[in-house]
């Protein structure tokens, strides 16, 4: 690799950093510039696409596979790459931010694949970012360890053969690095956590016997998996490591994307590891995409839209035919519930539904699904390992059974709930502590003993948005109005405050969070994502 030239990076509104030289190093700098000037333009495009898209959508209220990329579907002689060693068996997955702690316990936990997320599960502070880069490089370089300041407990790595193997999450490609400009214009965050991580990182990972793996969130398209391919391509070139090194799982987390999942797989074909199954986010895309469509698109309380929902089921069983069918692991969703240190019962029925969960999904053919947390890993993997015994994934399994049409996956009024005011209630609190938490730079937080993260805060505003804009009457006799909203709101502000005291209530953002819920709740125009305002807010 020849020497780099000095990057026209500037990094702005930064208080300086511990160790942060070691991360923003002239060279990574200018790897990071240079992604920039080569495919930001491209993502501008794109981005463009998504809002033509959405008003097709509003127009017609409908999607379809499309017509143009027919032939690839019916080819059936390509697949994807065959998967690295390190990539072969992810019976179990866990995810987290990459703070110190969550590295060490993460890696510790016994699943085989770490989700280390630089986007959902992280608020994007400056300290965020770099940190987050930085405890990866450490342990990868095992000088990494932690001592709670409160308890007083440490943490440090097991043996390497013990280890999880990382797959890293840039954030999404709608998403700004206002700390690190180009020509006094911010560089996309996506390029800035993938170039950070894939720079310093990428060689390491070889000599581990590892490599560098990403997860690719909010996809929309199969252009948009074209785009990562193409700036795959030109990494590995420019660092000089040999092209199909890295390997990048698509999460199906948007509506869009559920109808080009084999054209997904096709354009990273030489770097694709899978897709994911995820849910809040599907969810939260379904409403943001046909949120003018009428009442057969109003879809009930979260909690109510379970992965055995009809168009759920639509989803999930074609996600596994269709990575069978190409080669690749179909991973499945989150079991979200934190045990509780004080009550076995609940623990008892939560981890009941989990291995249900689990069950359900090893036996539908998925190769893998993820956890929040390390006590889930081995309920998980009992419910893999059951199905798999020794054998690595189950990519044998082609599910040829699996017939979806197109109507299927949008056929939200197939599903028999309604909307309740519980549930009403459930996104007012869930949102407003989830919302304080992430301006407090907190993104995965628990919350009534589940963890929760960005995905969470956009559905339940979202379900906000569309049962006021639907005119939903709930059981109760009360209509979703805006100014029942408000009340629910002021209701659970002061009963934080109660829960909380006014010292820790008055040290925290609950009023700004409160305002913010409310705001992308009841605004006419919809925002595409509640990230955007929020990070205007965001100190740090």
């Amino acid at each position: 690799m020849s020497a780099p030239a000095p990057s026209p990076l500037a990094v702005v509104d930064a208080e300086p950093l511990p160790r942060q030289e070691e991360v923003l190093t002239e060279a990574a700098l200018a790897f990071v510039a240079e992604l920039h000037r080569r495919f930001t333009p491209r993502r501008d495009e794109l981005l463009a696409r998504r809002a033509e898209r959405r008003a097709e959508i509003a127009r017609t209220s409908t999607l379809d596979f499309l017509p143009e990329t027919a032939a690839i579907r019916a080819d059936d002689s390509w697949k994807v790459a065959p998967a690295p060693a390190a990539l072969n068996d992810r019976r179990v997955e866990i995810t987290g931010p990459t703070d110190r702690k969550m590295t060490i316990n993460a890696l510790n936990s016994g699943a085989r694949v770490w989700l280390a997320d630089f986007e959902d599960a992280s608020a994007p502070t400056w300290e965020n970012v770099v940190l987050g880069q930085l405890n990866l490089i450490d342990a990868y370089a095992r000088k990494i360890d932690f001592t709670d300041p409160r308890s007083g407990k440490s943490y440090a790595l097991k043996p390497a053969g013990e280890l999880a193997t990382v797959v890293m999450r840039p954030r999404g490609w709608h998403l700004e690095e206002r700390h690190l400009t180009f020509d006094g214009r911010p560089v996309p965050g996506a390029l800035v956590d993938f170039g950070l991580y894939f720079f310093h990182n990428a060689q390491r990972l070889i000599d581990l016997g590892k490599g560098p793996y990403f997860y690719l969130p909010k996809t929309e398209s199969h252009l948009e998996a074209r785009l990562w391919n193409e700036i795959f391509v030109f990494a590995q070139d420019y660092v000089g490591i040999p092209q199909g090194t890295v390997r990048a799982t698509v999460l199906i987390e948007t509506i869009t994307a559920a109808y080009e999942m084999e054209e997904i797989l096709y354009e990273l074909r030489d770097h694709a590891a899978g897709l994911n199954a995820g849910r809040w986010d599907y969810l939260f895309s379904i409403v943001k995409n046909f949120r003018d469509g009428g009442a057969r698109f109003v879809l009930p309380d979260r909690n109510a839209v379970t992965m055995t929902a009809p168009f759920m089921r639509a989803y999930t069983e074609l996600l596994v035919r269709t990575c069978h069918k190409r080669g690749a692991h179909a991973i499945g969703g989150m079991a979200a519930f934190i045990p509780s240190r004080k009550d076995a019962e609940v623990n008892k029925v939560a981890f009941e539904k989990v291995k249900a969960d689990k069950d359900r999904e090893a036996g539908d053919g998925f190769d893998g699904s993820w956890v929040a947390h390390p006590d889930l890993v081995p309920i998980a993997m009992a419910s893999f390992d059951a199905v798999l015994g020794e054998k690595p994934n189950q990519k044998d399994r082609l599910r040829e059974d699996v017939s979806v049409a197109a109507g299927d996956l949008i056929a939200i009024d197939s599903l028999d709930a309604r909307p309740t005011y519980a549930g009403l209630v459930s996104a007012v609190q869930v949102g407003t502590r989830y919302i304080e938490a992430w301006l407090r730079g907190l993104g995965a937080v628990a919350i009534f003993n589940l963890m929760e993260d960005a995905a969470t805060a956009e559905i339940s505003r979202s379900q906000i948005w569309q049962w006021i804009n639907a005119g939903v009457v709930f059981e109760n006799g009360e209509k979703a109005t805006p100014e029942l909203a408000r009340k629910v709101a002021a209701e659970e502000l002061d009963a934080i405050r109660k829960e909380i005291g006014e010292e820790a209530f008055a040290a925290g953002k609950w009023q700004q969070a409160h305002d913010l819920l409310l705001h992308v709740s009841l605004d006419a125009d919809y925002a595409d994502f509640l990230t955007l305002p929020a990070y205007e807010q965001l100190v740090g």
